[in-house]
């Protein structure tokens, strides 16, 4: 069966004839990005799960990263080098969405997305790890470590979607929209610029083609994430630490302080006035200043 190819029942697969067009960009966007040292597909109940390695100090405790939504490895193009100076990186491609990763049996919900991503961690033999997640790579983060806190040192969370907010209606009803393919390229990059914070969306920025890519080319089926609980957050063991978009159109950055705040009285939570949901790219140094200096604080 070809890489990247699932068709059927509710399996994520690719619309017949588009997979080499996404692959085509999927591979020149990974040429924007600092040279990995390893790249591994780890087999999974759900799927092969492509995990790519960017080498850094061993002597720290790894990073992994979780990408958001029809996005993968590419998109970390502004944090990569800056992360990787300090730490090992490990970027995965989500299992069920466009990328390199390969679903081959159903996800029904978040007790098995805990688990394929547990079994990629087990299989890279990770004892520990600092897991880092935009979007909705934010929430798989936190709804891995509700149900398998042992593996997990710290939560990085960057605008995280169903986590400490709901999406506003307007957002949900857009989005819905979007989600019906065939949406023509200039109103997919209409709502990239919108979830940008207005920013010019084109051909140059290599993250924004292969999202839009992944928009045209990629038949999402994984069921809908449910919103973290209070119960879940009050229980959260690992430390955690939350950037918040203050022109976010998928949260209410200061809703979702104050409830972060309340409920995971350990968290510390930074909300960037003047960000949008493409926090990562928009405050890439900020980030990793403040994120090494709370991964060093957890490891000592």
């Amino acid at each position: 069966m070809p890489r990247g190819r699932e068709t059927g029942g509710n399996i994520g697969h690719f619309v017949d004839g588009r997979r080499q067009h996404f692959v085509d960009i999927y591979d020149d966007a990974m040429a924007h990005l600092p040279p990995f040292d390893a790249e591994t597909d780890v087999p999974t109940a759900f799927g092969r799960v492509r995990v790519y390695r960017f080498g850094g100090p061993s002597q720290n405790t790894p990073v992994v990263l979780l990408p958001g939504r029809n996005a993968s490895t590419p998109m970390w193009r502004a944090n990569l080098a800056g992360w990787r100076a300090r730490r090992t990186v490990y970027s995965l491609d989500l299992l069920g969405e466009a990328g390199m990763s390969v679903q081959t049996r159903p996800v029904t919900g978040a007790q098995d997305q805990a688990r394929w991503l547990e079994e990629v961690l087990a299989g890279l033999d990770l004892r520990r790890v600092h897991l880092l997640g935009v979007s909705i790579g934010g929430w798989a983060a936190v709804n891995h470590a509700v149900r398998f806190p042992a593996r997990v040192a710290s939560l990085t969370l960057l605008d995280p979607v169903f986590t400490f907010a709901r999406i506003p209606l307007r957002t949900l009803a857009v989005s819905a929209v979007m989600a019906i393919p065939g949406a023509p390229q200039r109103v997919r990059r209409w709502f990239l610029g919108w979830v940008s914070g207005g920013a010019d969306v084109d051909d140059a920025l290599p993250e924004a083609r292969l999202i839009d890519a992944a928009m045209a080319d990629f038949v999402l089926r994984l069921p809908p994430p449910r919103m973290v609980t209070d119960d879940q957050l009050r229980g959260l063991s690992p430390p955690v630490l939350a950037f918040l978009g203050g022109r976010s159109v998928m949260l209410d950055a200061h809703r979702a302080a104050r409830r972060a705040r309340t409920l995971v009285p350990h968290a510390q939570v930074q909300v960037y006035r003047d960000a949008s949901h493409a926090i990562n790219g928009e405050y890439a140094d900020e980030i990793a200043d403040h994120a090494h200096r709370f991964w060093d604080a957890v490891d000592s």
